[in-house]
């Protein structure tokens, strides 16, 4: 068995095809073809098969992955036992937006002044995808805002509290209760699959309160303009529009709801052996703002 064949393996993992893992690794798709079937003979099953044109992971695929990232970590460690402890390389790092906007900018300038050598590649997504890209090998830490967890696969260190609030328009309605009896009312969020507009909802839910016109944007500062503009209202951390509230420019809703508390987090995958990116990047995580 080859390493090699093992990198092509978690390659195609990775970008979801054969194609997309040549492109990666600068091979020619019938080799990575070849390097696949000769991990399969070896093993002695199928790795990948198709439902409906789509490649997945066979249960043998499945049982491969942690054992080729365990063979791999300690493959890279062996390669780097001279310099094991020089920061470089390439860190991956997911972070939803409202975390990159409001608290990963002082973290990325200080970590990029310490260690020149590293090229951090910082990725925007839900908080289940930065998950997902996690466990998958796409990401080497990812950082959500989602309400308490557990995960047995992963190193977890919870940052804080995050504080999420209804923001108006400033000359708009004072109390969420002016809202909840206005059919006309829209809810402006952003995507589906993001932690507090999915909290939101389901207490709207929960609580039998009716549905508002949601309408869906791509960006919190595109929301903020929206809700700026008058148009409707939004649920977001709070140190999203700290500066938008204390200039005037929004308010905070009052209101008697009781919503699900939602916190910041940092998830590192378990390994044998963390780079020293992954030790440098989260020691400055865990010294920041995020844990003040």
């Amino acid at each position: 068995m080859e390493i090699r064949h093992l990198i092509t393996f978690q390659s195609i993992i990775e970008s979801g095809s054969y194609t997309g893992a040549a492109a990666n690794l600068g091979y020619t798709q019938s080799t990575i073809t070849s390097h696949i079937q000769a991990l399969e003979n070896e093993i002695g099953g199928a790795l990948f098969t198709y439902v409906k044109r789509k490649l997945q992971l066979t249960h043998l695929g499945r049982e491969l992955i942690p054992l080729a990232e365990d063979l791999l970590s300690t493959h890279e460690q062996i390669k780097n036992i001279q310099n094991s402890r020089e920061v470089k390389g390439v860190l991956r790092v997911a972070a939803p937006e409202s975390l990159t906007i409001s608290r990963l900018g002082p973290i990325i300038r200080e970590f990029s002044i310490r260690y020149p050598e590293v090229r951090l590649i910082l990725t925007n997504g839900t908080c289940g995808q930065n998950q997902t890209d996690l466990l998958s090998g796409r990401v080497d830490i990812a950082l959500m805002v989602y309400p308490e967890i557990s995960l047995e696969k992963c190193i977890h260190h919870t940052l804080r509290k995050e504080e999420i609030v209804l923001i108006s328009s400033n000359d708009g309605p004072d109390h969420f209760n002016e809202y909840k009896h206005d059919e006309n009312q829209v809810f402006i969020t952003n995507e589906e699959g993001c932690s507090y507009r999915t909290m939101f909802e389901r207490y709207l839910i929960k609580h039998g309160i009716h549905q508002f016109q949601t309408m869906e944007l791509w960006s919190i500062e595109a929301i903020k303009q929206m809700v700026i503009s008058g148009l409707g209202f939004a649920v977001l951390p709070y140190i999203t529009v700290k500066e938008e509230v204390e200039s005037g420019k929004l308010k905070v809703l009052k209101h008697t709801e009781q919503l699900d508390p939602l916190y910041s987090h940092m998830l590192i995958k378990k390994k044998k052996w963390l780079s020293p990116a992954v030790e440098a990047f989260a020691e400055l995580v865990l010294d920041s703002s995020f844990s003040n």
